[in-house]
């Protein structure tokens, strides 16, 4: 401990623990825990890179922590090509606290280990940096963002390519067996001291970058032409929110270049800001994060709603409900299940769509009914973006990669634009979004997917959580048997190993049981399947709707009560 503190670079941090020592030498109780918590081990790779709150100690983000893991992606990727070229590394970050300097420090270290080291022009979007890796055939990127995490959080993402990566992986981030590579690597740094930084020597990239990342955005859209404009995307009126991130500039300019010039900003959250003022919680899956979104969105008769995450590589939905009369927030699973259906209709033969094992089974069905590939994978992009002949993966947490040449990874920027495609579309034929996912309900039956979480003190808690469920499952669940258990950490020929347990009931009913891979909680995905007549009328399949929630409902209920769960808050699932 007193070694850490001793090689800290950063002043700040190391004052922190050395006060946090003192204390508990004076007794504090609370120094200690808090001291246990930070040296319990170094972070390692989640389901999407390093993650943790900002402070100091091996099991924090800090510069300390940045530096060596930056030391040791250099060694691995010395290591990986040996006599060949210098290895090229692009680096980005976001507007979080720190990030700017951890991506420096990270530019130092690779420029000092002969790396060729390229920074992307400012704080962007986290599929920038992705499409540079692979623009630039670059070995490797690095990336500081925490996502949409707590505004005390920061993380560092990894991503391979170039010659240290097939084909199907270049631009992907890191994942086992190499994230192991890398993380052996770091350990073996002996010090924050040992580590030669450079005081220059690297590229600042100019906006050419930003521009190609945007051509290619259109390029998706319709590839024949880098200019997509379509009449019908006049006629669509749009609300955009960047979350106090980092995506309005570049999704505004997209959207706007491809005909969408009705499009409305939430001033409030359009410019960065690390603090997240206006919401408890920078994540639009959150009650009340898309609060002011829906007023502006009101206030401008907006047709569509779409709502970046901070570091732009997940994008959330809403449209007016002609049901409620209110605005409906569309399920990762909705959105996944429209472009994937938009996908499959373009695809050629022998492609693949692929979604992670916590989503909607009816990604499968349309790609069945298409004649194509399903690839079901563990959670986590670095999984589905690995898919080969990929041509659309999801994943129900609003992660979409609707161009995989383009972007190996989830890119909210273009999920918002093919949305926006597709939601103009509709509205030129009088139609809605809301009827497209009516129109899968009558052909594959209606599908209805939501989540039970739960907050959780630690590990520990999660552990015990898991433990209890593989030996004693439900026996029903919403008066359904429960027929199968599926241990997931054994591992099966379509998934690796993955902490998880599935159940399936009697009635089609599924559940998957896993904790988290970036925040200390339980996360139980739901799903119930309702089949609808083909010719059923939009009454008929509103009161499908009805039914399947109610059905839902009881499972979360039955789910908590097997789990010992406290009951969700008010408007919390």
């Amino acid at each position: 401990m007193t070694a850490w503190i001793a090689d800290d670079p950063d002043p700040a941090t190391a004052r922190e623990l050395s006060g946090l020592l003192a204390a508990w030498r004076d007794g504090d109780d609370d120094a200690r825990a808090e001291l246990a918590d930070r040296f319990a081990g170094p972070l390692g790779f989640g389901t999407a890179g390093l993650r943790g709150a900002l402070g100091g100690g091996p099991a924090r983000m800090n510069r300390a922590v940045v530096i060596r893991t930056a030391a040791g992606l250099a060694a691995y990727l010395d290591g990986e090509l040996e006599e060949q070229a210098p290895p090229r590394v692009v680096v980005g970050y976001d507007a979080r606290h720190r990030s700017h300097t951890f991506a420096l420090d990270t530019a130092a270290v690779l420029t000092a280990a002969g790396v060729r080291t390229f920074v992307l022009p400012g704080p962007l979007p986290t599929p920038v940096l992705a499409f540079a890796v692979r623009h630039l055939d670059a070995d490797a990127g690095g990336r500081v963002t925490a996502s949409h995490n707590p505004a005390s959080d920061n993380g560092y993402k990894v991503y391979l390519g170039g010659r240290v990566t097939t084909a199907d992986d270049r631009g992907v981030q890191v994942a086992p067996p190499l994230d192991e590579a890398v993380a052996h690597a770091t350990a073996q740094v002996r010090s924050v001291a040992s580590v030669p930084r450079a005081e220059a020597g690297w590229t600042v990239l100019g906006p050419e970058i930003v521009q190609a990342y945007e051509a290619a955005a259109l390029r998706s859209l319709n590839p024949a032409t880098d200019h997509p404009a379509d009449d019908r995307a006049t006629g669509l009126r749009a609300v955009l929110t960047a979350m106090h991130g980092v995506g309005a500039v570049t999704a505004a300019r997209v959207l706007r270049a491809a005909g969408f010039t009705d499009l409305h900003l939430v001033a409030e959250q359009a410019q960065p800001d690390p603090d997240f003022p206006t919401v408890a919680f920078p994540n639009p899956e959150e009650p009340g994060a898309l609060d002011l979104a829906f007023a502006l969105a009101s206030r401008v008769d907006a047709d569509l709603v779409l709502a970046l995450d901070p570091d732009a590589d997940r994008c959330a939905v809403a449209v007016p409900d002609p049901r409620t009369g209110g605005w409906r927030r569309l399920h990762g699973d909705e959105t996944g299940a429209l472009l994937g259906a938009e996908a499959a209709a373009r695809a050629d033969d022998g492609a693949t769509l692929a979604c992670s094992v916590v989503s909607s089974r009816l990604l499968e069905q349309i790609a069945t009914a298409n004649h194509l590939h399903f690839a079901p994978t563990l959670t986590g992009f670095k999984w589905i973006a690995r898919t080969p002949g990929l041509v659309f993966g999801y994943e129900e947490a609003l992660g979409c990669c609707v161009a995989p040449d383009m972007v190996r990874d989830k890119d909210g920027i273009t999920t918002a634009l093919h949305v926006a495609a597709l939601a103009a579309g509709l509205k030129a034929a009088g139609r809605t979004l809301l009827d497209a996912l009516d129109d899968l309900a009558r052909t594959h039956g209606l599908y209805l997917t939501d989540q039970v979480t739960a907050w959780l003190t630690g590990p520990a808690v999660a552990g015990a959580l898991m433990t209890r469920l593989r030996a004693a499952p439900p026996a029903t669940l919403a008066g359904s048997p429960v027929v199968t258990c599926t241990d997931l950490a054994r591992g099966s020929e379509d998934l690796p190993p993955t902490d998880g347990v599935r159940l399936g009931c009697a009635d089609s009913t599924r559940v998957v049981v896993r904790p988290s891979g970036t925040e200390p909680r339980l996360k139980c995905y739901l799903e119930v399947v309702h089949p609808v007549p083909p010719d059923a009328t939009y009454d008929a399949l509103t009161a499908i709707r009805t039914a399947a929630r109610t059905h839902l409902d009881a499972v979360a209920a039955d789910l908590r009560a097997a789990l010992d769960l406290d009951p969700p808050a008010p408007g919390q699932g």
